[in-house]
């Protein structure tokens, strides 16, 4: 791994980020975000809204790492949940014309059939009990949406119970065996933490729906190098570069994982319950000192910000994975809608919908709008 194509002494870095997500990812400027989605037909479904401004909360070392944190939380989680909803009505509509045009279909086709197949809605044998009382209770938009949001709700509760409160249940038990060093015991358990959150990203890449995450999250810093290098925008320009990059949302959590271990050593080890206290009270201010670093080690190169950057660096080749042209024609999309915007302040921006095709982008008109009533409240 050559660390001089990920800490480019000629790029200039941006603010420029983004997320990945099933079929596609997000990017956002400092003015709007857009998320684009491969369609099953192959042309590109396109998203554009604009952001609410910051408050003067950006100039507070610290705190803006908490409020970036929590405001990234939300906005990550809406992603989710407006690109899952747009997969799958996509998925829909080609499962419809399928279906429409199956007499079409030259019996035996393996590749119809599979297709048909992915894009068929589940049945009721197939759905599970908390789908089915969703669907019984509420309308489909409203079962799909509030199991969406349950799903997030338990991811986050889970990483709390794994990450914060098992390790330091763990170390209890280890304390009670006849550890005592106070030092040793902060030390073990912190390491436990990171080594159980680099085996559960390994483990869950192996799943194929995350592996095509991955390929679309390194689709999304390939963009963004070939962006900050000045290179045209190109897939071709992109696959050139690393997926790996400083400034990633891997490192910002192995940043997490190491300040916490350094933070939590300053309480001593008092009793479960105020340990277990501590830690979930200190999760904003590790979120805001990790935001720094990630800042600084993102402005700077050095020896010093190498060595910080080079455990997320080395996770990042986890949680990416190289992706086809096909997939970067889908990051570059999303990163040309937000630039506009980002690198010209007296540019407008108004919400857009619509699909990127062979012959240029055509705007739904009927869904902006309904995007505009959902994302504005309005």
């Amino acid at each position: 791994m050559d660390l001089s194509r990920i800490f480019m002494k000629n790029a200039s870095p941006t603010k420029v980020g983004g997320q990945a997500i099933l079929e596609g990812l997000m990017m956002r400027g400092s003015r709007s975000i857009a998320i684009a989605i491969r369609e099953p037909g192959g042309d590109i479904h396109l998203s554009v809204e604009p952001l609410k401004p910051s408050g003067g909360w950006k100039r507070i070392p610290v705190i803006r790492g908490v409020v970036s944190f929590v405001s990234s939380l939300v906005t990550g989680t809406s992603v989710l949940l407006y690109g899952a909803e747009v997969l799958e009505k996509l998925e829909g509509q080609a499962g419809s014309g399928s279906a429409a045009g199956a007499e079409d279909k030259v019996p035996g086709d393996a590749a119809g059939a599979e297709g048909n197949a992915s894009a068929a809605p589940a049945s009721s044998a197939e759905k599970d009990a908390l789908t089915l009382w969703l669907e019984k209770h509420f309308s489909e938009e409203t079962a799909f949406k509030l199991e969406m949001y349950i799903s997030v709700v338990l991811a986050i509760l889970l990483t709390v119970v794994l990450f914060i409160l098992a390790p330091t249940f763990v170390m209890s038990l280890i304390a009670k065996a006849g550890l005592k060093s106070v030092l040793a015991l902060n030390l073990i358990e912190g390491l436990m933490r990171i080594a159980m959150f680099v085996c559960y990203i390994a483990l869950v890449s192996r799943m194929p729906d995350i592996r095509r995450v991955f390929q679309y999250h390194g689709a999304e810093h390939k963009t963004i190098h070939c962006y900050e290098n000045g290179l045209e925008l190109t897939p071709e320009n992109a696959q050139s570069f690393y997926t790996l990059h400083p400034r990633c949302g891997t490192s910002f959590m192995m940043f997490v994982m190491v300040i916490s271990l350094l933070v939590f050593s300053l309480f001593g080890w008092p009793g479960l319950a105020a340990r277990v206290i501590s830690r979930l009270l200190m999760i904003p201010v590790i979120a805001g000192l990790s935001y720094e670093l990630l800042q600084w080690t993102g402005r700077h190169d050095n020896p010093l910000v190498r060595a910080l950057s080079l455990p997320g660096i080395m996770l990042q080749r986890l949680t990416t994975a190289e992706p086809d042209l096909k997939q970067l024609e889908v990051a570059i999309a999303a990163m040309n809608a937000v630039l506009p915007a980002h690198e010209d302040p007296s540019l407008p921006v108004d919400y857009w919908v619509g699909h990127l095709t062979k012959d240029g982008p055509v705007k739904d008109e009927e869904e902006t709008e309904e995007f505009r009533k959902k994302r504005s409240g309005k």
